[in-house]
């Protein structure tokens, strides 16, 4: 019997068959990265991949049978996704899975279009933890709703086809950084000064109908010709912006790195690469226990609001199905469990000094488990209990699941949070799983097919 304890790594231990598997994964999983960049687009089509699964709408008061597989559209930006079980839940409980599909982006304020130097800019609000600087020079698309004040609601995503225009954040050529060099990094950029590169033709002035009529020209013309566009190819003024929620995301698609591809590259791995996994063992699910997968939006900023992890309706839609299955909602709280599904930081050897080697997780070597998360004495954190970590890694163990524990950095250093002390909050059994993920929260994340798929493997083992 070895005594010591040594991580795998997956591509050593993988033979042809599951190196297969491992890319086949990871292709499906890129194309739901290139189009779910939003909480909006992943809930769209995360909708769609659901009836294809045979999923049907529930509302409220909706009677529920054994056997039954439904989903809760909620606001279209956040989703819940459920099988009904034959078992008894005030035994078994319901197996639930909580990932969160909202990412750190830069969104449009209220009053954005301006006009300076000749050219139109939006002023933004960056929206999650980020680094400032990284958003800038870099190619970025528009996703989102306008709402006209008639209730009409316009979609607009430009700058992801070859055919559209790109937007742009500009940075200070070295040339002329002297003082920007001398700012601390955390404000090289500030939040003022991500204003988005947005149009530079001025509108044409109309001609005149006679000597007596003056030209109709306006003061900001450049201005003036971006709104013009707005209005011919989508329906909006500027008062619209009033009402509209759109944000700024990298215009990247997602792309293998490295000779061999063993790495993904992309914008929103913190928690697409948590999520998608989730979804699909969700998806795949034919056993006869009741199983929930809620795909979360808000996460980035506190699981705050109606979409977000503390709203109620998470304990609404238990309690719905408790009492269309006769069964005590306190009961089936107490009995089930969750995997709160949100990544870890993997290890990184330019950056080892931020780690401590032994309790951080290494990039293909399997989907993390995180005893807590939290803050520096553990603040924030649910800190699931040994009994609980245990069985969850003897199920993994069981389906031949490639795992790892993972700590946030050094002690001192920070720390971070995920829903999983929410969910906790409602007695049930909470673990944080996840994928270890590097340059998190920066707009092209890095991480490994292999731990992927074996978060996929844990998320499938958990539901059985």
């Amino acid at each position: 019997m070895e005594l010591t304890y040594r991580r795998k790594n997956i591509y050593e231990e993988a033979d042809e068959a599951q190196l297969s598997r491992i890319e086949a994964f990871a292709q499906r999983y890129k194309d739901f990265l290139n189009y779910a960049k939003t909480e909006r687009d992943a809930v769209r089509l995360s909708v769609a991949m659901a009836e294809r699964a045979g999923y049907k709408p529930y509302a409220f008061g909706d009677p529920l049978s054994a056997g039954d597989k439904r989903y809760y559209n909620n606001r279209g930006k956040n989703l819940f996704l459920f099988t009904v079980g034959e078992d008894d839940i005030e035994k078994t409980g319901i197996r639930i899975l909580a990932a969160h599909i909202d990412s750190p982006r830069i969104d449009l304020r209220p009053v954005p279009l301006y006009e300076k130097a000749g050219g139109a800019f939006f002023k933004t609000h960056y929206y999650g933890g980020l680094k400032k600087y990284q958003w800038t020079a870099i190619p970025l698309a528009l996703h989102g709703v306008v709402t006209l004040f008639d209730g009409t609601v316009k979609e607009i995503v430009v700058g992801e086809e070859a055919s559209d225009p790109v937007f742009y954040i500009s940075d200070l050529l070295p040339h002329l950084a002297q003082k920007q060099n001398e700012r601390k990094l955390s404000v090289g950029i500030e939040g003022e000064e991500l204003n988005i590169w947005v149009g530079g033709m001025p509108a044409k002035k109309a001609k005149k109908k006679s000597e007596e009529d003056d030209e109709k020209g306006t003061k900001d013309g450049v201005k003036e010709g971006v709104l013009r566009i707005l209005r011919r190819k989508y329906g909006i003024r500027e008062e619209d912006f009033l009402t509209a929620e759109l944000t700024a995301v990298p215009a990247m698609p997602a792309r293998d790195v490295g000779f061999d591809g063993a790495y993904i590259a992309a914008y929103g791995h913190d928690d697409k690469v948590c999520a998608f996994p989730a979804l699909m063992a969700q998806l795949e699910y034919e056993g006869k226990g009741t199983t929930m997968t809620v795909l979360a939006d808000k996460e980035e900023i506190g699981s705050e609001g109606v979409t977000g992890m503390q709203c109620s309706l998470f304990t609404d839609l238990l309690d719905e199905i408790c009492a269309a299955r006769g069964k005590n909602v306190r009961a089936v709280r107490a009995a089930s469990e969750c995997l709160s599904a949100d990544v870890t930081s993997a290890y990184d050897p330019t950056f080892s000094d931020a780690f401590e080697k032994n309790n951080a997780a290494v990039c293909s070597c399997g989907v993390a488990l995180m005893k807590y998360t939290g803050a520096r004495g553990k603040s924030g954190a649910s800190d699931a209990s040994a009994e609980f970590m245990g069985k969850i890694a003897a199920r993994l163990n069981a389906a031949g699941v490639i795992w790892q524990t993972s700590e946030l950095g050094k002690v001192d250093l920070g720390g971070g949070g995920t829903v999983a002390k929410y969910i906790a909050s409602k007695n049930i059994d909470t673990l944080d799983v996840g994928t270890p993920v590097i340059s998190m929260h920066s707009p092209y994340e890095l991480i490994s097919k292999g731990d992927l798929h074996h978060t996929f493997l844990a998320f499938r083992a958990f539901l059985q």
